[in-house]
This record gives structure tokens, sequence and C-alpha cells, in this order.
């Protein structure tokens, strides 16, 4: 007889939640198994979020129930998840750098001996608990401020598992991981699966949901598509349940031979506190793709270029004249906008309406945007025209997607009419409808001709996307790659492994 499937450690029944009357979950059934990554994706504003949150007690259901081992659960805050096994590693950390990796595993239950707090325990119990996650290269006394974002999220894993945490929950665990960091990932997932311990595993990225995953929740509109088989399942298949339609290619057209123009930026010779020897061209019409592991200098040259950490050494010229571009409003003015890869904390204002991000730009930097007139009705138009979806152009920003919110961003910087657009990983975090959009619209400007440097971590991304492909290493560029090249030059150039001349 066939082998009966394990009994779920987690049964979600028929939850549905409203906020303000607005329905986002939907009789919303789930179960996961011990021992199973089980993959939750859909896009941005499907409900995966609201429904994580649920699960971690951070909002009781409004229908339907959360059933652990069986039991029926009603959690009154996220403690009440913790202490049930329920553990959620969130993207942005929850800890406290000038504190040791012991102190914030053990914070707020503090072991205590003869009324003072036990800090040999507290070692000890951290050093069993990384040695059973594998984790060597840091010690429980290291101050959590010194670690980099893959230990930092060990530490948050670790915290979980010293509430005996059954069910993790981990939402959009790479976005900051450097490609190197993310195989370390895997091994940890892996590590903990074999443990018994079954996790949720919520991630914009394809790649990821199909390498590590055992079954696929979909989500839209707040409810479930469907869940499937991973290893039954193709990523076409995957893409149509999460957008509700077929997407044609992943990737639009790249340049053509007449579409690229003359030269519209140079740098020669560029370098300041983190980059050197920097020699590029960009040209009118095309989208030069940046890659390279993180801490390169990919962003670096970005800033450089639009001032925010100025060249301090070399030469620019923009459309064949000297530019000296000190700051971002000297950028702008010059015609250059920059795209930020921190969308919270750079690229909008978060308690500010849809309609005042999207004038941000134009109001810094020319005073006479200042007023409502043909500005803010040209700004209306490319709001509209990059497809916003919102309540409307007076709704706060925070309240969007992720996707969204980047839209407005770009009609912020289109409202200018650049020559140049910096683009530092415009897609990340972004669900798969909101990418092929961004995609389409990059390439667009391309096309009329703007000139487009984009920065990626994801490779297929970053080729799909680039007609040609410069990759930085310790500040430098390491190496130029023509379209068509392979995610394997990207990676041996970015590593040292290969030596290619600077086209």
């Amino acid at each position: 007889m066939p082998e009966s499937p394990p009994s779920p450690l987690l049964a979600l029944r028929g939850i549905g939640k409203s906020f303000l009357g607005v329905r986002v979950l939907d009789g919303i059934d789930l179960a996961v198994a011990p021992g199973e990554v089980h993959a939750v994706v859909g896009e941005n504003g499907a409900g995966k979020s609201t429904l994580m949150k649920v699960i971690s007690g951070v909002h009781p259901p409004d229908e339907g129930t959360v059933e652990l081992d069986g039991v029926p659960r009603a959690f009154r805050s996220p403690r009440d998840a913790q202490w049930a096994g329920i553990g959620i590693i969130h993207q942005e950390f929850n800890l406290l750098p000038e504190r040791t990796v012991a102190e914030n595993v053990y914070l707020g239950r503090e072991p205590t001996r003869r009324g003072l707090v036990d800090r040999r325990a507290m070692l000890d119990g951290t050093t069993r608990l990384l040695a059973a996650v594998g984790e060597t290269s840091f010690a429980p006394n290291a101050r959590v401020g010194q670690l980099g974002v893959a230990q930092q999220q060990v530490v948050e894993i670790v915290k979980a598992l010293a509430l005996d945490a059954r069910l993790l929950i981990m939402d959009e665990p790479t976005a900051a991981l450097a490609d190197h960091e993310v195989e370390l990932l895997y091994a940890l997932v892996r590590r903990l699966q074999q443990q018994g311990i079954a996790l949720l595993y919520v991630s914009h990225r394809l790649k990821e949901v199909f390498d590590l995953s055992d079954r696929i929740t979909v989500l839209k509109d707040g409810r479930r598509v469907t869940t499937v088989d991973t290893a039954t399942t193709t990523g076409e298949q995957l893409v149509r349940h999460m957008v509700g339609r077929e997407l044609t290619s992943y990737y639009p057209d790249r340049a053509g031979p007449g579409d690229v123009g003359g030269v519209r930026l140079t740098v020669h010779g560029g370098g300041n506190h983190k980059l050197r020897g920097i020699d590029l061209q960009l040209h009118a019409g095309e989208v030069l793709g940046v890659g390279g592991l993180q801490g390169s200098g990919r962003s670096a040259l970005a800033r450089a270029l639009f001032g925010a950490a100025p060249f301090t050494t070399g030469e620019v010229t923009l459309d064949g004249a000297p530019v000296r571009v000190r700051s971002p409003r000297a950028a702008m003015r010059a015609g250059i906008a920059y795209v930020t890869e921190d969308r919270k904390g750079e690229g909008i204002v978060a308690g500010q309406s849809v309609l005042d991000n999207a004038l941000l730009a134009g109001r810094a930097v020319f005073p006479a945007w200042a007023g409502r007139g043909a500005r803010t009705v040209r700004v209306r138009e490319l709001l509209a025209a990059v497809e916003v979806r919102a309540a409307g152009d007076h709704q706060e920003i925070r309240y969007l997607s992720g996707g969204n919110q980047q839209k407005v961003v770009l009609a912020r910087w289109l409202a200018l009419s650049p020559k140049i657009l910096l683009f530092d990983e415009p897609t990340r975090g972004i669900d798969v409808g909101a990418k092929s959009a961004i995609h389409d619209l990059v390439r667009r400007l391309a096309r009329e001709g703007a000139a487009v440097l984009m920065i990626s971590s994801e490779l297929p991304e970053l080729l799909g996307m680039s007609d040609r492909v410069i990759v930085m290493r310790d500040g430098r560029i390491a190496g130029e790659l023509p379209a068509g090249a392979t995610e394997e030059d990207v990676v041996a150039l970015a590593t040292g492994t290969l030596r290619v001349a600077a086209g």
C-alpha cells in the first residue's frame, strides 16, 4: 500500500480577513507537513504578507481556523505564536546591532543565576544552536552590528530555534543577499528541513522556489488559486497561475543595430573612495547592464554618476561636453535620473501621497513645480501611463504594493524627461507581473532615445535586459560582456576566475 502523507503540522481552514471593509483574504486553505518546504507565491497585493501575519499572530483571522497538530489555536499576539512554535524571519531584521549574538538570541528571556543574568548559559546555549544549523563563521559573543547580512539572518533563525520553533516563515529571505550568500541559505534551509522543521517560504524569485520547495501555493487577489507539487510544475505554468495570463516573453527584445545612437555619457579614469579607474561609455538607446557581487562597486558607480557620492578623480562628459556632477541636484539639472535600490529608505516618502511622491524630484530642482498646473497634470498622466494601481493619487504611498511604489518613482523621473536613467535593482521585491511591466517600460525608454544603466543581482534579468554588460569587482570594471553572454561568464568575471579586457 502507498504511504499515507504525514499529518500536517499547520493547517489553515477557510481563513478570511478584511481591513476597513476591503476583503484581503478570502477562504484560504493551506497545509504544511513537518520537514516540508512550502513556498507561497503571488503578485504584490495577492495577500501573502497578510496571511503570514495571521499565521504568526499579528492579525487574528475574521473567519476560519489556524490548527497546529490538528488542534485549533487562537493567537492573541506574535508572542503567543512564538510560544506555540511558530517563528518568522522578516526582510527587515529585528536585531539590536550593539548587542552580542547571544544577547539577541535570549533577549527578554535571559537565564539567571542567583538573581543575575547567567551569561555563561547564554553563550553555551547559543553555541549549541549555532552548531545545530552548521554555523561556524562567527562566535556567540560577536556583536551583531559587525556581522554580514547573511550572518544576521542566521541569528534571526537561531532566535526562533531557541524558542523551539517547529515552523519557520521566511519572507523574501534572499532579498538582501549576494549570490554566494544565497547558496549558504540553501544549505541552511536543507539542514532545517532534515531536522523536521517545516518552512513557509515566501519569495518572488522563482528559481529559489523551484530549487528549495516541495509544494507551492499560489495566491491571487486574496484567494488560493492552487497548490501544486514543485517537481511536476513548470515555471510557465506557475507564472500563468500567478498573473492569470500568459507572459509571452520574460524580457522585451534587445536593441537592434539601428536602435543604438551616439555616445551620451563617458567616464575616463573615474574614481573616489570606493571606485578606481572607471572607464565607460553609455550610448543613447541602449541598456547597459552592471553586474558583480554585493560590495563590488555597482551601487557606488550609480551614486557617483548621480552625484550622491561623486567622482573625485577622472573626467565625465555628457553629449560630448565636460560636466561636473557634484550633487544630485546638479545631476537632475543635467538630465540624469536615479532609481535607488533602497526604495523604502531613499525612494519614497511613506507618509506622503502618491501624487506628492511623484512630484518630489521636480519640486526639488525646479521651484516652478510647486504650484498646481500643467506639470501636475503631466504627472497624473504619467501615473496613469505606467498603470499605478491605487485608490487615488492622494492615497499614502505606503499602502501601495512594492511594484506600484516603483511605478510612482518611475513616473517621478519620467516627468523630468531625463537623458540618462540609472536603475539600481529596479525590480527587487516585485512580483513577476509587475517585473514584466517595468522591463517593458525600461526598454521603451531606451527605444525613445534615453541611455539606460541598469544594475541587477538577478543574473537572468541582467542578461535578459542588457545590450551589453559590464562586471564590477573591487571597485573596478573587471570586464565587459556582449549580449548573449552566459551567467557563468558574469560569475567568472565577478569572482576573478576569468580575465576579459574591458571594452
